[in-house]
């Protein structure tokens, strides 16, 4: 196998058995987590969006897949954590790769960026700069509207470790950069 070492983070795609998306992006970041490939592996997104559905006069919301087959990994390229995505159950190959353990093509920048823009990911978070101790308003998720203390910032990864208050406990939570707003 041709040695492909990079040292910058890039996007890839990957292939997926249709319907396997889902469970690709949970195979991954766990394998990930547990072959110790978390400074290679970072982000892994299946691209959805809303569909709204009229059904027996009620509106339904349904999460549909935008590129059905495909998932996005951000990730550093090295023979180790190409090995580790190549072989996740589900994946059957790396897009713009001639096979034969060659290197595949990144995406450009610009793709990526209109992809995660489409899907409603923000691309803003290289800019935003959070520090420990500092109190963020946290816009997205299942926090939304509180606010909390960043205890731990990860840059390479573009994450947020917070300290909210909830019921009169102190909770830990987990947010992207693009999750929380500086107040």
């Amino acid at each position: 196998m041709a040695n492909m070492e990079s040292s910058e983070k890039q996007w890839y795609v990957l292939h997926t058995y249709s319907g396997y998306e889902n469970k690709v992006r949970t195979n991954l970041e766990s394998r990930a987590s547990s072959m110790g490939m978390d400074d290679y592996i970072y982000r892994v997104i299946v691209p959805e969006e809303e569909q709204h559905t009229m059904k027996n006069g009620k509106e339904k919301v349904e999460k549909e897949k935008t590129y059905p087959g495909y998932v996005l990994v951000e990730m550093v390229m090295t023979d180790e954590s190409w090995f580790v995505v190549r072989n996740t159950p589900g994946v059957t190959g790396f897009v713009g790769s001639h096979g034969a353990g060659s290197k595949p093509a990144p995406l450009m920048p610009e793709e990526i960026e209109k992809i995660l823009r489409e899907i409603g990911m923000e691309t803003r978070h290289t800019d935003v700069d959070f520090e420990v101790g500092e109190t963020v308003k946290i816009i997205d998720g299942a926090f939304s509207n509180m606010t909390g203390k960043v205890t731990e910032v990860d840059h390479d990864k573009y994450k947020l470790r917070v300290n909210i208050d909830m019921f009169g406990r102190e909770t830990a939570a987990e947010l992207d950069f693009n999750q929380a707003d500086k107040i």
